[in-house]
């Protein structure tokens, strides 16, 4: 049986991480246009490299959470039983840090730098700016290795191989709003093999797709999800 794991902010936010957007649509009090697009880096790239260098700051003062660690006992408990791939929009590094291994970060990683002139991407865990030289090519070009509005998610070649092989899926505290990964049940429902779909959510989002509904924060909605796994 394979499993496919989708997991959104609400997982880090169990961990203390704000959820970026707020309710009246800004970022940390940054308009999403300034802090999360390519026209906003070009406009002003050290506004930019600021607000990232905060947020990678901030992952030093937290810690995975109970959520975060039943996702990787999962994995590991579920070796020779089957497929575990496990999906974040999150791009923090609570997931790594709890153990999980078949990971896949579809909006990219705060710890990790990108080469607007050549492509060259690679850890960083240190504060960037617009002054940072890219170690592949010289250019005074790097940015944060995030995907912002109007870029492609990461391995979604990947991400549709795995939902279309999926037996269990599994979303934990996402909107359900942003696509493509708000589709991702809808493509592991129709993927023939009659998978069967959980959310985990203090809030559900009400999709019609859902099998089961863990009306729960992460924290405590993933080791139940288990617990029904007979984990």
């Amino acid at each position: 049986m394979n499993i496919v794991v989708l997991t959104g902010a609400g997982i880090s936010a169990d961990s203390g991480i704000a959820t970026f957007r707020a309710a009246d649509g800004l970022w940390e009090n940054h308009h999403i246009e300034d802090v999360a697009s390519p026209e906003g880096f070009l406009r002003d790239p050290a506004l930019v490299h600021r607000f990232y260098n905060l947020r990678r700051a901030q992952l030093n003062q937290v810690a995975p959470n109970e959520g975060h660690l039943a996702l990787a006992a999962l994995e590991q408990g579920w070796r020779g039983r089957g497929e575990f791939l496990l999906v974040t929009q999150n791009v923090d590094d609570l997931h790594e840090r709890a153990g999980s291994q078949n990971l896949l970060h579809m909006h990219g990683q705060l710890r990790r730098l990108l080469c607007a002139e050549c492509g060259a991407a690679g850890p960083w865990l240190n504060e960037s700016g617009v002054e940072t030289i890219c170690p592949a090519c010289d250019a005074a070009a790097m940015r944060p290795d995030i995907v912002w509005f109007g870029e492609i998610p990461y391995f979604m070649d990947e991400i549709l191989e795995a939902l279309a092989r999926a037996d269990v899926f599994c979303a934990i505290g996402t909107s359900g709003v942003v696509y493509p990964a708000a589709g991702f049940a809808a493509e592991a429902r129709r993927n023939g093999r009659g998978c069967v779909l959980y959310e985990i959510n203090p809030a559900p989002t009400g999709g019609r797709y859902f099998d089961h509904v863990i009306e729960a924060p992460a924290s405590e909605g993933v080791p139940e999800f288990l617990r029904r796994l007979g984990l």
